[in-house]
């Protein structure tokens, strides 16, 4: 693991992360955390486990609505098992990652095919169903079980790996020394493991952010590691990708979203698609096929599972 040169720690000991103790990070937290997410009012692992899906490399402003929406129409995992492939990808019309929809309703389907009558809250359950890792099942067992597990999302790595480790970056850290850190700074009752998680979290949402982290409102500023290295520069540095309409995830929602509006043929798709990934429509679509996320209909109509 890199660390920055001459990091200055503040004392602590193995005890003082068993009690799960923070300074000054509880109280931040009850005034000023992100109480109103509608999420997290409920303890009903269904709910729960929606919401952190769709909260995956999705902005919460666009899952707020989204959420509510999906609600409604698929209350229970029960609904959820019984429903079209087809009508789940267009209700997850907005949110990207389309694999994403299908994952869900996999896992739901999953679920009651084994006789479960909810969501597990064991995270040795939930880490087995389809699109849940290590983070999701761990989130599902805090938030909605009120288990003491540790969760590290790239929010609470970046707190735990500045304050704690002296890093800029999440991506400076290793995973298993995050998790580990977690696991030994979490409070012994899951009730009081819960708000430590979920106030890391907004930590690392509002104040301790990846670019322009507002140190001088910070709760642990005083014994943050990062800060009192001179808030050391990342040496993983900062990937940039490509222009979002030059990749093939650009393409693939492009066909996904036309075929929200109904069955489509190859031309059809070729014709609604700019260069160069015109030219590609027939690789794409057999990578959509493959993820089960479209199927070839009659007389070479292609729409999304379901509806042929």
């Amino acid at each position: 693991m890199t660390r920055g040169k001459g990091v200055r720690r503040p004392p602590q000991t193995r005890a003082a992360h068993a009690s799960g103790t923070v300074p000054g990070l509880m109280d931040w937290y009850r005034d000023s955390g992100r109480h109103s997410l509608p999420w997290r009012f409920s303890r009903d692992p269904y709910v729960v486990l929606v919401s952190e899906v769709m909260l995956q490399q999705t902005q919460v402003s666009r899952v707020i609505p989204a959420y509510g929406a999906w609600l409604v129409r698929w209350p229970h995992v029960f609904c959820l098992a019984a429903a079209s492939q087809g009508d789940v990808i267009r209700q997850w019309s907005g949110l990207g990652y389309n694999r994403r929809a299908l994952n869900l309703q996999r896992a739901a389907s999953a679920l009651v095919a084994a006789g479960a009558e909810s969501v597990p809250v064991d995270p040795a359950i939930l880490i087995t169903l389809p699109g849940i890792g290590r983070y999701t099942a761990a989130a599902v067992a805090s938030f909605a079980g009120e288990m003491p597990v540790p969760v590290v999302d790239t929010n609470i790595g970046r707190v735990l790996a500045r304050r704690y480790l002296g890093l800029g970056s999440v991506r400076d850290a290793s995973p298993s020394r995050l998790w580990q850190l977690a696991a030994e700074l979490l409070p012994a009752a899951g009730p009081a493991a819960r708000e430590h998680n979920l106030a890391l979290m907004d930590l690392g949402a509002t104040l301790c952010r990846s670019a322009a982290p507002s140190c001088g409102s910070c709760p642990v500023a005083s014994s943050c590691s990062w800060l009192l290295a001179g808030r050391p520069v990342p040496t993983a540095g900062t990937s940039v990708g490509p222009r979002f309409e030059t990749t093939d995830r650009f393409a693939r929602g492009r066909i996904i979203d036309a075929l929200r509006r109904g069955p489509h043929s190859f031309d059809s798709l070729v014709a609604l698609l700019p260069s160069p990934h015109s030219a590609q429509t027939g690789r794409l679509l057999s990578g959509l096929e493959q993820d089960g996320l479209v199927v070839r209909a009659v007389r070479g109509f292609w729409t999304l599972p379901g509806d042929d």
